[in-house]
């Protein structure tokens, strides 16, 4: 399985339904990323990996790194959590908004990386 529509067609349609709207909000919140496999999960990459989504039984698990998790810590206190993940009940709306707002985080971090980066050191020769 190496595309993102290869992964999706393997779960049931109603599993399916699901992971395009978490596929189709992280794209529409993450313009410039790009969509991959990796750990034989969704992944989007934006100047690094951005975020990840998984489906399972029970959930929808959601990978955003865990300085994603710190910063939405209240938010995604009535979901369980591991060291990276929250898991979104398949029996409870998706909560897109707090995707949203996850994944803009996410972006912001990337590209504050990216341009931290690119900075020369002061005293570089000029």
């Amino acid at each position: 399985m190496n595309t993102i529509d290869a992964y999706i067609s393997t779960h049931p349609e109603e599993i399916q339904v699901l992971l395009e709207k978490v596929r189709a909000f992280i794209r529409e919140n993450a313009p410039g990323a790009t969509e991959d496999i990796k750990y034989g999960i969704p992944t989007f990459v934006l100047n690094g990996n951005l975020v990840h989504f998984a489906a399972f039984k029970h959930h929808i698990g959601f990978y955003p790194a865990p300085s994603g998790l710190v910063e939405f810590a209240d938010e995604l206190a009535p979901y369980k959590a591991g060291k990276g993940s929250v898991q979104f009940p398949l029996d409870q709306p998706l909560p897109l908004e707090l995707i949203r707002k996850i994944v803009a985080f996410r972006v912001a971090e990337n590209l504050a990386k990216k341009a931290s980066r690119k900075k020369k050191p002061q005293n570089a020769p000029e």
